[in-house]
């Protein structure tokens, strides 16, 4: 098979030659190419792994139609490319999601879906696929115990999203409609057990992919991961990724279960290029720095200032300039893994060596989603 079907483990920001020029090295503006946010920061799930549990937020009200509409309005005039609704929150909880992605993808937008599945109906799957360019299912464990103690949540919870992922497929594959219908697992070394039973979901299941996962701790290392125990899970994601066909591709984020959370670059220059937005509003480069300790990083909120205006404003840009600068040091004053990680590393080598190199192989799919 063509293992580079979908690109689950890299950046396709190379395939963005005209944005990363704008950049210049660091020193020009440019819209986000995709901006990952959430309409809320409530969840219906309580899963252990959870990054936004350690947010210290309070759950706000769902963010208001006008609210939303005017944010994708606002992403589509300054040259935002992809819009995902994945954050910290679970935008299933807002009543305005199906018709955010209408809008969105009527302006233009490519439009992303990650959610656990739960609340999403399946009365309006016909509506939104044909708007999607990816649907993927938050889902570690293939089996209803372990799933339920996993995601916090009832073993009905499994039966109903497993049903939900079941009539996406269906649908899709009758429409003949161009989504990517995925799976996304969540590893912390004790759900290792749960890797091949997903797997195998995932296979009977016919989505196109399941892509597997490490767990982002944040600098303190507060969710306690030890990623020493990764090496050990080498053999059995092997074993996962050979249940892989044309039409089922099984991938495990190589580079980063096996990088011991690691960096290998020493500024931030992913931000400016895929941002991230809390479900609260909050616009800040990415979603490990919610949390108002790190305030100093907090550039606006779209409910009191429209995004186009806070995108135009100094602060949007002394932030992002902060980021990528010798003041700022992302091995140590900011979490492991994250969103950016793998632009970041493509950009930190453009700006090594001060020049662009040309993109190779097939154009990927999911271009707008780097």
């Amino acid at each position: 098979m063509d293992k580079e079907k979908y690109i689950l483990d890299g950046s396709k920001v190379l395939w963005h030659q005209d944005r990363i020029r704008d950049w210049n090295f660091g020193k020009g503006k440019v819209a986000p190419i995709t901006i990952d946010c959430a309409l809320t920061t409530k969840c219906s799930y309580r899963c252990v792994y959870c990054y936004g549990k350690m947010q210290c937020i309070n759950q706000s009200d769902n963010m208001d139609r006008k609210t939303i509409f005017d944010f994708l309005d606002d992403a589509a005039e300054i040259g935002v490319r992809g819009i995902s609704f994945v954050s910290d929150g679970e935008s299933t909880c807002n009543p305005n999601l199906k018709d955010a992605i209408l809008h969105g993808y009527q302006n233009g937008l490519s439009m992303a879906l990650g959610t656990n599945g739960y609340l999403l109906k399946d009365e309006e799957l016909e509506e939104i696929l044909p708007c999607l360019t990816y649907l993927r299912f938050n889902i570690s464990a293939g089996e209803a115990g372990r799933y339920a103690c996993i995601h916090g949540c009832t073993e009905s919870c499994y039966h109903k999203v497993i049903k939900t992922i079941r009539r996406a497929v269906e649908i899709r594959n009758k429409k003949k409609l161009s989504v990517t219908i995925g799976m996304q697992m969540v590893l912390m070394p004790d759900f290792q057990d749960q890797i091949l039973p997903l797997t195998k979901l995932g296979k009977e299941l016919r989505v196109d992919y399941l892509v597997i996962k490490h767990c982002s701790d944040d600098e303190e290392g507060t969710l306690g991961v030890d990623y020493s125990k990764y090496d050990s899970m080498v053999e059995i994601l092997r074993e996962a990724e050979g249940y892989s066909t044309q039409e089922y591709q099984v991938s495990a984020k190589w580079s980063k279960i096996l990088s011991h959370g690691k960096k290998t670059y020493g500024k931030c220059f992913g931000a400016p290029f895929i941002l991230q937005m809390s479900g609260t509003g909050l616009v800040a480069p990415c979603g490990m720095f919610f949390n108002e300790k790190y305030s100093k990083y907090h550039i606006g909120n779209i409910k009191e200032t429209r995004f186009k205006d806070l995108w135009n404003s100094d602060r949007y840009w002394e932030v992002m300039r902060m980021l990528a600068s010798e003041e700022f040091d992302p091995n140590t004053e900011c979490g492991t893994l994250c969103l950016q990680h793998k632009t970041n590393e493509v950009l930190w080598d453009i700006y090594m060596k001060q020049e662009i190199p040309e993109p190779t192989g097939r154009k990927p799919d999911h271009l707008n989603f780097i």
